[in-house]
């Protein structure tokens, strides 16, 4: 058993009766391997509101006494090897929040379903293969993530109008064969995603949702080949619309059947008639669906003299080891809200993909405000200088101090007991020598992953060129997978940009007043040029270039790469 003092964050949290505590990374799960789990004394903070225990591979099991920390509104214990959950976690009966993602288990405690202050469950990637009846009682729940597990079917009381509040279902990547028609007595459904399950139908009860703005069904093999095609190029409100009319083929296709039996050859020829006039419309629909796709050109690094590099020096190895990159240029961010879309869109997929910030961060730079080739290094945090968004420039000494006082006061406040912004962070660089940045020709630090980028780089309204940077502790692919998703949205609201007729120069998001009035947008096509840029080690060797050919493929049925 270890000392009590090398449980430094518990011992703190106890004195300074803390509301919140984190504990995370590899200095705590060596803590808790060689400790047998974690410190008791953890179960008698009973104070806290928030809890995270999170990236500790060696946390196999949470003790009951967990039962005792009844305050608790926040419980993260995402990206660890629990194999299974405590009943008493029902007794927690203030919680709102509990993520257990990423983890090893097979099965939820029924006793989850007592929760009945509970508004966001997030249980995806693991193993999980049921839901346990009773959902229904949490009736504050509003967002319900069950993605990538092995689910076949959602409970049938989940589909109940007691859950008037629920507004996000995620559930992609499992096995569920069956969306119940009893989906419409979701009231409140906003966002619904079955993407990559084994559906052959969507019922028509689906467009009784009056709130739902998002669906993804891509990757199901639906009856309906028209339909498919529908949810993997066409937006929610076509698929609605489709639904609502009820479909091809719904209904009077099975009438028609009947109709053949009783009447026998009469209706032959008319049958071959409506045969020759689907086959048509559907080549229609093809042509349409492939004008339809939204278009990324790659651009290789040998059509470029000029093309950027970064280099990776051998000190990252043990901080933040994994880098890739990429100019895009067509992004449209002048016109109406389109830079403050985007912005929301990279904060969603910090929040989600990248399991806010934990898996991976996203930084996006104004290409002309660079001057490479570009470094990645790891360096002392008292050499490391920075200009942060919306900051002056200070070491990083000085700003993860700031940040902390920021954090600790924000606790103070009643009304906010649980951290936000940056602040949720700065436990991510704990008990680390060297800071992870990347740098210019000049030396000077354009970002500083996890935590910020610099000023000196913000895109902006007239951002013609982004460089893009995906960083990770993880995995070499878990940065492309992320840049993946990021040029995806992009290319999807550049293609809504286009569509859309928006004045230019709208509320500047940080740009300076224009001199002039503003005009109107050129017009633009929405297809978004991709430019590779390689990454290398100090010698030159090369790491990776992105994009690759295996980049870019899993949205092949909406999106159109050309090489």
């Amino acid at each position: 058993m270890e000392d009590q003092e090398n449980w430094v964050e518990i011992e703190r949290a106890l004195k300074e009766k803390r509301r919140e505590l984190v504990l995370q990374g590899a200095v705590i799960d060596e803590r808790i391997a060689s400790n047998g789990g974690l410190d008791s004394a953890i179960y008698s903070l009973k104070l806290l509101n928030y809890l995270e225990i999170s990236q500790c591979p060696s946390l196999t099991e949470i003790h009951r006494d967990i039962k005792n920390l009844t305050n608790l509104t926040s419980l993260f214990l995402c990206r660890n090897k629990l194999s299974s959950i405590p009943n008493v976690i029902g007794e927690l009966k203030s919680l709102k929040v509990l993520d257990i993602s990423v983890n090893n288990l097979t099965a939820l405690p029924e006793e989850i379903t007592q929760l009945a202050d509970l508004n966001t469950l997030n249980v995806s990637c693991n193993n999980i293969a049921a839901l346990p009846d009773g959902l229904c009682k949490c009736t504050k729940l509003s967002h319900i993530n069950v993605s990538k597990n092995v689910i076949t079917e959602l409970p049938a009381d989940f589909y109940s109008d007691k859950l008037d509040l629920l507004s996000t279902v995620i559930a992609y990547d499992n096995s569920i064969e069956d969306l119940s028609g009893d989906v419409h007595k979701l009231s409140a459904l906003k966002v619904l995603d079955l993407s990559n399950n084994k559906l052959t139908d969507i019922p028509s009860d689906l467009s009784d949702c009056a709130k739902l703005k998002e669906i993804n069904f891509k990757g199901n093999k639906l009856k309906d080949k028209r339909l498919e095609k529908m949810v993997n190029g066409c937006q929610t409100k076509s698929i609605l619309d489709y639904l609502r009319a009820g479909g091809r083929g719904k209904g009077k296709g099975k009438q028609g059947d009947d109709g053949e039996k009783a009447e026998g050859g009469r209706n032959a020829d008319k049958k071959k008639r409506q045969h020759k006039k689907k086959k048509a419309e559907e080549e229609d629909e093809e042509d349409e669906d492939e004008l339809n796709k939204m278009v990324v050109k790659v651009l290789h690094i040998s059509e470029s003299p000029t093309a950027l590099t970064v280099k990776v020096t051998a000190e990252m190895k043990d901080v933040r080891p994994y880098l890739v990159c990429c100019v895009v240029r067509g992004m449209n961010l002048r016109p109406g809200n389109a830079l403050k879309r985007f912005l929301v869109a990279q904060t969603k997929l910090h929040d989600d993909l990248c399991g806010r910030r934990t898996t991976a961060t996203i930084a996006t730079h104004d290409m002309e405000l660079l001057k490479g080739p570009l470094v990645y290094d790891a360096i002392p945090p008292a050499q490391l200088k920075i200009v942060p968004l919306g900051r002056k420039e200070v070491s990083a000494v000085e700003l993860m101090r700031q940040l902390q006082a920021e954090a600790d006061e924000q606790r103070k406040q009643k009304r906010r007991p649980n951290i936000s912004g940056l602040h949720k962070y700065l436990q991510l660089l704990n008990g680390k020598v060297l800071y992870p940045c990347l740098m210019d020709a000049d030396g000077h630090v354009i970002s500083f992953p996890p935590i910020t980028n610099s000023e000196k780089t913000k895109i902006r309204k007239t951002t013609k060129e982004l460089f893009l940077e995906v960083t990770s502790s993880t995995s070499l692919q878990t940065c492309k997978d992320v840049m993946d998703a990021l040029i995806v949205k992009m290319a999807e609201l550049n293609k809504l940009t286009s569509e859309q007729k928006e004045e230019a120069g709208s509320e500047g998001e940080g740009d300076p007043a224009p001199s002039a009035p503003s005009a109107p947008s050129a017009p633009s096509s929405g297809e978004l040029t991709v430019q590779q840029v390689r990454t290398e080690d100090s010698d030159g060797n090369l790491k990776v270039v992105y994009p690759s050919k295996t980049d870019l493929c899993a949205d092949a049925g909406t999106l159109s790469v050309i090489w």
